[in-house]
């Protein structure tokens, strides 16, 4: 069967460093090559393919949402391979080509049935946004800073209930001051390749530096469910602030004041942030009452909150992320793009095929206007969404 080439033209082609004007993108399911516009005709390459216009808009690599519950009215703790098909064919309309479905604490065996389902759901093609492994969020968090999870399912750091999904796995949320001598930590560090992460933790700072040295290398939705900065308790914020660390960040600009934004760039770098929607099943769907994690949660136009006004997820779509940090600061648009895209490939070590256009990698690619509204997402090459 011969291979199907596909030709993007008339875009402004965002790589990781510059914006490409005049060029072409051809693919199939990789990128093949970056052309010159004027010599397609003389080359005759516009007759053997399909050919997408751009008409002046971005092209962008895909989006990677390393932090999302669910959307579409589904989410990741139903445990249903039905639900991770509509979350992924969801979010594809706010141009994500790649994902981690993140669970909430709940009984350990509903939460070993929504991994089973993602391990299920990493070998299918869902003709939306490709699962790349879960985010286990919880149950090793702080009580005290346990924001939505319900309190009853927390428990102390265990190897045992990670043992059979070490490989689909690919980040742990935990509390570091819930692990005595880091025994899990060291463990995850040393058996695994899994991303450990800070969130959820009441920690001082002499805690949280000792779990950084100790394998911890991320931390999860910066600012929410950890102590506030003090200059005579700097806590886990002072620990992220002095190591080398990443960070999540949900920039709706409710979680996070917006001037924050430019503040975080400048204290940690562009290559440390990462956005993230940390979205529920109340995702793209109608305000009102929806559930996460067995609790009832209020959406209306822009939080998600328990009935005593505790924040609980969110309804951000990430390509209203980076249009929002592209307002709220002074970064360029492929830096903008970056945060949402290579540098979540980074974390989860797939950057040798994802998260920025380069001949050779995946072709997870998305089409946008000035707006961030987005024209088209495909993934390897596939359309996955398209807008009318």
């Amino acid at each position: 069967m011969k291979k199907k080439y596909t030709l993007i033209k008339g875009g402004k082609i965002i790589l990781e460093n510059e914006i490409l004007l005049n060029k072409a993108l051809l693919f199939d399911e990789k990128i093949i090559d970056i052309l010159e516009e004027e010599n397609l005709s003389h080359r005759g390459l516009t007759n053997e393919m399909e050919i997408i216009d751009a008409r002046g808009d971005y092209v962008s690599p895909g989006f990677i949402d390393i932090h999302i519950h669910g959307a579409g009215g589904r989410d990741t703790m139903d445990g249903e391979i039905s639900a991770l098909r509509i979350i992924s064919q969801t979010i594809a309309k706010s141009g994500v080509t790649g994902f981690l479905p993140t669970t909430m604490s709940m009984e350990k065996q509903k939460i070993w049935k929504a991994l089973d389902a993602i391990g299920e759901g990493m070998k299918a093609d869902f003709k939306g946004a490709k699962i790349l492994g879960a985010h286990m969020e919880g149950p090793f968090i702080s009580a005290q800073y346990k924001g939505a999870h319900k309190e009853a399912y927390l428990c102390k750091p265990d190897f045992d209930f990670i043992r059979n999904y070490t490989d689909i796995i690919k980040i742990i949320t935990l509390a570091p001051e819930e692990d005595p001598q880091f025994h899990f930590i060291r463990r995850v560090q040393e058996d695994c390749d899994i991303v450990l992460s800070m969130g959820h933790t009441a920690a001082d700072y002499e805690t949280a530096m000792a779990a950084i040295r100790h394998g911890v290398s991320h931390a999860t939705h910066l600012f929410n469910a950890m102590p506030p900065f003090h200059h005579r308790a700097p806590g886990v914020l002072g620990a992220i602030f002095n190591s080398n660390i990443s960070f999540e960040l949900i920039a709706d600009t409710v979680h996070t004041h917006p001037a924050i934004f430019q503040t975080l760039l400048n204290a940690k770098g562009k290559d440390k942030m990462i956005l993230i929607t940390d979205s529920i099943r109340a995702g793209f769907m109608k305000p009102g009452s929806w559930d996460l994690g067995g609790q009832t949660v209020m959406v209306n136009q822009d939080s998600v909150r328990l009935p005593d006004g505790t924040l609980a997820g969110s309804i951000l779509k990430l390509n209203q992320a980076v249009g929002n940090i592209l307002k709220y600061t002074d970064i360029k648009i492929f830096e903008a793009v970056a945060l949402a895209s290579l540098n979540p490939a980074k974390l989860l070590h797939v950057d040798h095929a994802k998260g920025s256009i380069e001949i050779g990698k995946d072709a997870d690619l998305v089409i946008f206007d000035e707006a961030l509204n987005i024209k088209r997402t495909l993934s390897a090459g596939e359309t996955i969404f398209q807008s009318n």
